[in-house]
């Protein structure tokens, strides 16, 4: 087992989830109240998802060259392989909160106007803890993609160990180099952590939305 290559992915996905997850409740509940341009901020956010790994690790390795942050470069560092995890999970961290947010009934808005609730008051106070099993789901599926992204981190980083080097990577060059246990023991690690993961999203986002149809109905 290479603990370096799984101490880096589970800093690498820590640092991702403490990012993304409130700046995708902060895009989420945005998306609510847009209309012509929603569509189209909705297609951009989902680029990820239908991109080649490699064509956005191309304009990202592009993007970044020659440029630092605090005097680390953001190519081949850790820096700039955390800025292509933030980027490639958008996807998995803001469509689960969105989905959430307009699963609230529209009815319970308009009670907490009427009572007097300011807009902040009704995001804390109602929205924010009735969206928790949204915000649970992306916190989960954007954890378990972080761990298994693969082709813009190697075109990012690179393979630096203690580094850059992350558990796909460290399988990829365990194979190359014929390591087959050593490759099949990271591997069926990840395979674990995805299958948990996918069990709590459907678990958890599933009865939520189950709830939340019951109390429309």
């Amino acid at each position: 087992m290479d603990t370096d290559a799984i101490l880096l992915s589970l800093k690498l996905a820590l640092w991702t989830l403490a990012i993304i997850i409130p700046f995708g409740i902060w895009v989420a509940y945005s998306l609510l109240s847009l209309n012509r341009s929603k569509p189209w901020i909705e297609a951009g956010l989902a680029l990820p998802l239908v991109l080649p790994p490699t064509v956005l690790g191309y304009y990202l390795l592009v993007g970044l060259g020659g440029k630092s942050i605090f005097g680390v470069p953001l190519v081949f560092s850790f820096a700039g392989i955390l800025i292509a995890s933030l980027i490639v999970n958008l996807p998995f961290a803001i469509q689960p909160i969105q989905r959430a947010f307009e699963a609230i009934n529209p009815e319970i808005r308009e009670a907490a106007q009427v009572s007097g609730l300011s807009k902040w008051q009704i995001f804390r106070l109602i929205e924010l803890p009735l969206a928790w099993r949204g915000i649970t789901s992306a916190a989960v599926l954007t954890f378990a993609h972080t761990l298994g992204e693969f082709g813009v981190v190697l075109m990012v980083g690179g393979a630096i160990p203690g580094e850059t080097k992350t558990v796909s990577i460290a399988i990829y060059d365990k194979v190359q180099s014929f390591d087959t246990s050593g490759a099949g023991a990271l591997a069926s690690l990840l395979l674990g952590i995805s299958l948990i993961a996918i069990a709590l999203s459907y678990g958890v986002f599933g009865k939520g939305s189950q709830r939340l149809n019951r109390g429309k109905s």
